[in-house]
């Protein structure tokens, strides 16, 4: 998951609460059984509301805009690449208006330095 490669979940343990919308990855067993297993509560959001999930509605407009429709994937490990790229870029190098114009890396160590996260 997203909080163990960013090393958050030594730092601080497994979130307790995950927003997740209604698609297939998000209501299987397995995450079911994992989030059990680790005290995660799963926080669906309403069907056809995407209203209750903004950000994660924001990143997928971006992703979707600037890498899955700007590149055609000739193989898996080409797409691989691809995306792994764009995702390099949005994390590391591309400022955030919400983040107070930092990276999401800069913002993690700003915050992780001060004991917020």
């Amino acid at each position: 998951m997203w909080w163990q490669r960013w090393g958050l979940k030594a730092l601080r343990g497994a979130p307790k609460r995950i927003q997740v919308d209604n698609g297939s990855e998000f209501i299987s067993h397995a995450l079911d059984h994992w989030a059990y297993e680790n005290g995660v509560t799963l926080d669906f959001s309403r069907p056809g509301k995407p209203t209750d999930n903004p950000f994660i509605e924001s990143f997928n407009g971006s992703f979707r805009d600037e890498c899955l429709n700007v590149h055609w994937f000739l193989s898996l490990d080409d797409a691989r690449e691809k995306i792994e790229g764009w995702r390099q870029d949005y994390n590391d190098f591309r400022p955030h208006s919400s983040l107070g114009d930092l990276t999401p890396g800069e913002f993690r160590l700003a915050h992780l330095d001060a004991g917020d996260l």
